[in-house]
């Protein structure tokens, strides 16, 4: 069970694996960028993929998609801040927010965010103590070079031991500060081929193995979109789902993810089969 902020997340296997809605509050995403960038309309779209099922708001204000341009602290801060205050005076889910910026991450958690989600597994200087102070649960995420040309040909010895290695030393880092609610994500796509991506999914079980929480995000990913030959965010729906749904399988405890309706679905049916007679 994670204290996030007041609200408790329960991430134990009797339950299913929880979503997280990705909410976007930039020009410039991949999948939904510009579609939100009002208060009014990010509120409405939070509040439909909490009555789809979602259990925690995954609020972004930067962009990170490879080629997106970086954005300063206080243009991210104003992005994201009215959303969170929203969310958390009109809605019961649990918001996280999707930054590497200490002072977002400081301001975030006091409009009521209850996590931290970080591509850059506080990396960046006075990350640790400042997701310290917040007192909430951190996502630390893995991602070979920065999201401007983290594509620009990504390789490993062993994409695996390599990922599960920093992820390790990572959490290690974060326990010798103080914070011990922490979860872990493999980085699907980000500075990963195909193949790599792959690998993470097929070999997840070696990440719970780092003793925390697995966060998986592969929703509408390009991966899936070579995979499938189906290039439009609508025509990935069926591939994310079915990806997702193997990240359950292989361990993963939260799915990030665009289309939540059908992510909470294909969840449920993946913990009903498992627990099927037990």
């Amino acid at each position: 069970m994670l204290e996030c902020n007041g609200k408790l997340l329960d991430l134990s296997l009797s339950t299913p694996p929880k979503v997280m809605g990705i909410l976007n509050i930039t020009p410039d995403s991949f999948s939904d960028g510009g579609l939100f960038l009002s208060a009014d309309k990010a509120l409405q779209q939070a509040q439909q993929m909490i009555q789809d099922g979602a259990a925690i708001i995954d609020v972004g204000g930067e962009s990170t998609r490879p080629g997106a341009a970086a954005v300063t602290a206080q243009e991210e801060l104003d992005r994201v801040i009215p959303v969170i205050e929203s969310i958390y005076r009109e809605c019961g889910a649990i918001i996280s927010i999707d930054t590497s910026k200490p002072e977002v991450m400081r301001e975030a958690v006091k409009a009521g965010a209850g996590m931290i989600n970080d591509v850059r597994a506080l990396r960046e200087p006075g990350a640790i103590a400042a997701a310290n102070e917040t007192g909430v649960p951190v996502c630390l995420m893995h991602m070979q070079g920065e999201p401007r040309t983290m594509q620009k040909n990504p390789e490993y010895t062993d994409v695996v031991q390599v990922v599960k290695s920093f992820l390790q030393k990572r959490i290690i880092c974060c326990e010798a500060a103080g914070i011990d609610a922490v979860l872990v994500d493999p980085g699907f796509g980000f500075g990963k081929t195909v193949d790599h991506n792959l690998q993470l999914v097929k070999n997840l079980r070696e990440f719970t193995m780092l003793g925390k929480p697995v966060l998986m995000g592969v929703s509408r990913k390009s991966s899936i979109a070579v995979l499938l030959n189906r290039f439009t965010n609508d025509a990935r729906l069926a591939g994310s789902v079915a990806m997702a749904t193997l990240c359950c399988q292989y361990g993963a405890s939260i799915i990030r993810a665009h289309d939540v309706a059908a992510t909470v679905d294909a969840v449920k049916i993946y913990h009903a089969v498992a627990h099927a007679g037990t």
